[in-house]
């Protein structure tokens, strides 16, 4: 079934990636529509999420924020799908680093980067960095249950000279390229609910007291990696800019938990600044501690 799925899918996706600019945001309008007003997907739960995330905000700015939300999420996921045809010359007008030299200048001092970023505007186009870096960029990632479109959207993330490792993995195959002289920019986007455990680091996100990721930073502490925060925009429609910030180049003398800290408080300021670019979809706050 899951290649049947598949074989009837593929040529109308190549079809949609090959739309010109308007069709293909025209068509992202149509999806938009159907997945927000007659599906209403996680309707309830992205109401839920940026009510309890910005509730200084009125209800008249919420719904916008949430109306807003849902044609960014369309645009973001059928960019995906949008790079089976983009050319290298194409995404780089797209995805633009305003200052790749933070990433360049480490890699002349032969030392491999930890680069961290939020669900938070084109993400997946961060993989496109590949094409103006030496060392590859690895982006860490969760299996798709249906193996045809995991191996399509690996293939499409990996398109710009990029590669893959599943999070699962992800400790393992560092370890390994650090025995093997392997050199390489990790990229986290380290802003989802983990479990929480006995030792699970829990700190307020968005006003809300939650457990949050702190494998980046425990890598980066272990192979002193640099920690990149990577501040994607979107500058308008089909367009964005990612901006570096060093959080630190000498983690091991790091306080615990203050990588993960200044990442949190960087990535709060991005929404803020336009909460609309989240993924307000994702059920971020289920392990929240409830208020005494």
């Amino acid at each position: 079934m899951n290649a049947l799925v598949f074989v009837l899918s593929y040529p109308f996706l190549l079809l949609v990636s090959l739309l010109p600019h308007p069709l293909f945001y025209g068509f992202s309008n149509v999806i938009c529509w159907l997945i927000r007003d007659v599906l209403k997907y996680r309707k309830r739960k992205i109401v839920k999420n940026v009510a309890l995330a910005l509730p200084q905000r009125s209800e008249d700015e919420q719904r916008a924020i949430v109306h807003a939300f849902y044609q960014h999420m369309c645009d973001v996921f059928l960019e995906v799908i949008k790079s089976m045809s983009l050319s290298n010359a194409a995404i780089r007008r797209k995805f633009v680093a305003k200052n790749i030299e933070v990433l360049t200048d480490f890699e002349k001092q032969n030392r491999s980067t930890i680069i961290i970023c939020g669900h938070y505007s084109s993400w997946e186009w961060m993989l496109s960095l590949g094409l103006q870096l030496k060392q590859t960029p690895y982006g860490i990632y969760s299996k798709l249950t249906n193996p045809y479109f995991d191996r399509l959207i690996r293939r499409l993330r990996m398109r710009y000279k990029a590669d893959l490792i599943s999070r699962f993995e992800a400790i393992a195959t560092i370890a390994k390229h650090q025995k093997n002289g392997v050199l390489g920019h990790y990229g986290f986007a380290s802003d989802q609910a983990p479990r929480p455990k006995a030792k699970t680091y829990w700190r307020t996100f968005m006003g809300v007291e939650a457990p949050v990721f702190t494998g980046a930073e425990r890598i980066a502490k272990e192979y002193d990696f640099p920690v990149i925060f990577a501040d994607i925009q979107r500058v308008k429609r089909g367009y964005y800019e990612v901006t570096f910030e060093t959080i630190t180049d000498a983690p091991k003398i790091q306080k615990e938990n203050a990588i993960t800290d200044r990442f949190i408080n960087l990535l709060e300021a991005q929404i803020e600044r336009d909460p609309t670019q989240y993924l307000w979809s994702h059920n971020r706050f289920k392990h929240k501690r409830k208020k005494a």
